[in-house]
């Protein structure tokens, strides 16, 4: 028996895959309809979350914070079964996801937290990335039943909140990819140009087989041997905040770039890789 606690789109999809397996799964939400909605795939509703996790031992939640994380364990704790594990798949803090890992171990339950890459649609056909790490002893109990629910399961070591960081680290990126995307959209219609030439330059072009590469650049500070300036970097800053304002667009992440890029021009550094724009954060 498997309880699962946050009917979102996320845990409402994990729950039908778990159902599929031959699983037979416990829902509970907030919102009791999104619960009772999946009776009809087989899963057992309960308005009480105590109801939803007595005799249980392994338990799932995927909620939307650390302050919702630690407000719904508590109102579940009466029901936990001594032994109990929870598997919290939630974007949470660092600190967060250590201080459950601690304060429930002193209270015989297990918590792990293993925040996912995966939306929806990988939550129902089993793709997609999930993350834990901590107690390896416990990450090896848990894997079995962790890796029928997804492509990929990456250990990431014995310190318990590192998978909670690296799940913001990859958030981080895809955040900040949109942004760039939202950035050129709105530079192309600023120039008369469909969104269009952005997906064709894509099928001629991968600029991120290059990410790894530039990454490195960063890591090992090799910036005296530029494949890029950054005066010509700066410049073309310039020319695409220059061809959004024409056609009165407001670009989002090009500016704060240019911003930083000023800095390191304002030290002497024009003729360095432009990359050196992140070498205080190593």
């Amino acid at each position: 028996m498997i309880a699962f606690l946050g009917m979102g789109l996320l845990g409402s999809n994990f729950t039908k895959a778990l159902l599929k397996n031959g699983q037979q799964v416990q829902v509970w939400n907030r919102t009791a309809d999104k619960a009772k909605a999946l009776e009809a795939d087989g899963a057992k509703a309960f308005p009480s979350i105590v109801d939803a996790v007595k005799g249980v031992k392994r338990i799932h939640i995927t909620l939307s914070d650390d302050a919702v994380v630690d407000a719904v364990l508590a109102q579940a704790a009466p029901g936990f079964e001594p032994g109990a594990v929870i598997l919290d798949h939630t974007t949470t803090s660092v600190e967060g996801a250590e201080k459950r890992t601690k304060e429930w171990a002193a209270k015989n339950i297990t918590y792990v937290h293993v925040p996912v890459f995966m939306g929806p649609a990988n939550a129902l056909e089993g793709s997609g990335v999930m993350l834990v790490s901590g107690n390896q002893d416990i990450a090896a109990q848990i894997l079995p039943w962790l890796e029928p629910m997804t492509g990929k399961v990456i250990n990431l070591g014995d310190r318990p909140g590192k998978a909670a960081g690296v799940k913001l680290l990859g958030n981080m990126f895809l955040i900040t990819l949109t942004g760039g995307f939202s950035d050129m959209l709105a530079t192309a219609k600023a120039m008369d140009l469909p969104g269009s030439v952005i997906t064709d330059l894509f099928n001629e072009w991968n600029p991120g087989a290059a990410a790894p590469a530039r990454l490195k650049r960063i890591m090992t500070a090799d910036y005296d041997s530029p494949s890029w300036e950054l005066q010509m970097a700066r410049k073309d800053a310039r020319l695409m905040m220059e061809e959004a304002a024409k056609g009165n667009k407001t670009l989002t992440v090009i500016p704060a770039i240019a911003k930083e890029m000023d800095k390191w021009l304002e030290k002497g550094y024009q003729n360095k890789d432009w990359s050196v724009i992140a070498s205080e954060n190593l």
